[in-house]
């Protein structure tokens, strides 16, 4: 179909317009043409060309990368050197993406984010929480420097590290007229 486009691109360029020219295109087909069309843009080798063709005529990474919409140190990061070693990069990147985390699953208590979603309220409430002294928590280090705050509800092991009040404790705070008496009234 086109003159620089692998075919995979071109076919799912042709896709995306043929969908695009119908008004009776399904929302979710919408969205799977956008997709396949920007997951073969990303691997069509016509970009990796275009900017070796680029480097040959005079251009500079700046410049490239101003026109991929890109800083500087990410076009290099992306399109420098040999095809192996955009390979071995693009490898080591993926490789990156699978691996687990490194957050240790057996720490005492619960993350601030897993404490906010089994109370369902947001972070911030649960540091204020902890804050007022309605809950309790620790900050946990590990030997090789990392830190995890933790916060323990009521019933959780290690709950006794830091005890503060318990969550029933937690009435709500009304504010103060001018005169100092509560807004709030039963």
């Amino acid at each position: 179909m086109g003159y620089f486009l692998a075919p995979t691109t071109s076919a799912a360029l042709s896709l995306l317009g043929e969908l695009d020219a119908s008004a009776q295109t399904a929302p979710l087909d919408r969205v799977r043409a956008i997709r396949t069309l920007l997951r073969e843009l990303d691997a069509d080798p016509a970009t990796l060309t275009g900017v070796r063709n680029a480097l040959r005529g005079g251009s500079t990474w700046e410049e490239i990368a101003e026109a991929a919409l890109l800083q500087t140190a990410a076009a290099k990061s992306r399109w420098s050197g040999t095809d192996d070693e955009i390979a071995a990069r693009q490898a080591a990147g993926r490789k990156r993406a699978v691996r687990p985390s490194t957050v240790p699953t057996d720490l005492p208590g619960l993350s601030v984010s897993a404490a906010a979603a089994k109370l369902g309220v947001t972070v911030q409430a649960v540091y204020l929480k902890v804050s007022r002294g309605k809950l309790a928590s620790r900050t946990i280090e590990l030997p090789d420097g990392r830190s995890y705050k933790r916060v323990f509800l009521g019933g959780d092991d290690g709950a006794n590290l830091d005890h503060a009040p318990t969550a029933e404790d937690n009435e709500p705070i009304y504010p103060a007229d001018s005169s100092g008496r509560s807004t709030h009234h039963d």
